[in-house]
């Protein structure tokens, strides 16, 4: 979470983006340096909010925010390996399907689990794209709703960023406070420009 790139909004500016310690660190200058404006930090890929308690010094700040999940590597033994299958991280879990369906698997070269693996990475890949303009649209829109619901074009900015219409979309944002229509752009970006 700590290696989480997010911006903090103070009202309608960005005051700080990056990594999430850097933004924390900042958000706490400013509030300490009196700053009056509502301050809320999003993460940069989903916009979720980012809940942080600014009590104390800034160290006490840093010290409580989450950390990121170590994830253990398998280590290898200087045991040789035995005959079988390599260890592939598989993971085992039931699975219910028509007997229809139990004798297409079977039938398939290398079996039920080696013909289900290829049937999930190939939805997964025909779905990538999809996946990806739905994650922009969501993002952009969860961002719009927390900070330009009442903004001028925010409904027709919904609508342009569902339907994918670019410049509907510009049109509807460009009178927004700048630093609020660059990151709604910036979330939508997948969405709507395909990059």
């Amino acid at each position: 979470m700590n290696q989480t790139s997010c911006t903090a909004f103070a009202g309608t500016r960005a005051i700080a983006t990056g990594p999430l310690r850097h933004v924390a660190a900042q958000v706490k200058t400013a509030l300490d340096a009196g700053e009056q404006a509502s301050i809320l930090i999003f993460d940069d890929e989903t916009s979720a909010p980012i809940e942080i308690d600014f009590r104390g010094t800034p160290q006490d700040v840093l010290q409580r925010l989450p950390e990121v999940p170590v994830v253990e590597a398998d280590v290898e033994d200087d045991a040789p390996r035995g005959r079988g299958r390599p260890k592939l991280g598989v993971v085992a879990r039931e699975v219910t399907l028509l007997p229809r369906h139990w004798d297409w698997l079977a039938s398939q070269p290398g079996g039920a689990s080696v013909a289900l693996r290829k049937l999930v990475e190939e939805a997964r890949r025909a779905k990538d794209d999809q996946d990806k303009v739905r994650q922009s649209q969501e993002a952009s829109y969860r961002f719009m709703s927390a900070m330009a619901g009442n903004q001028p074009g925010y409904e027709e900015a919904t609508r342009a960023l569902f339907a994918g219409d670019r410049k509907r979309f510009d049109e509807s944002v460009a009178v927004w406070p700048v630093d609020v229509r660059d990151f709604a752009k910036k979330l939508a970006a997948v969405a709507l420009w395909g990059h």
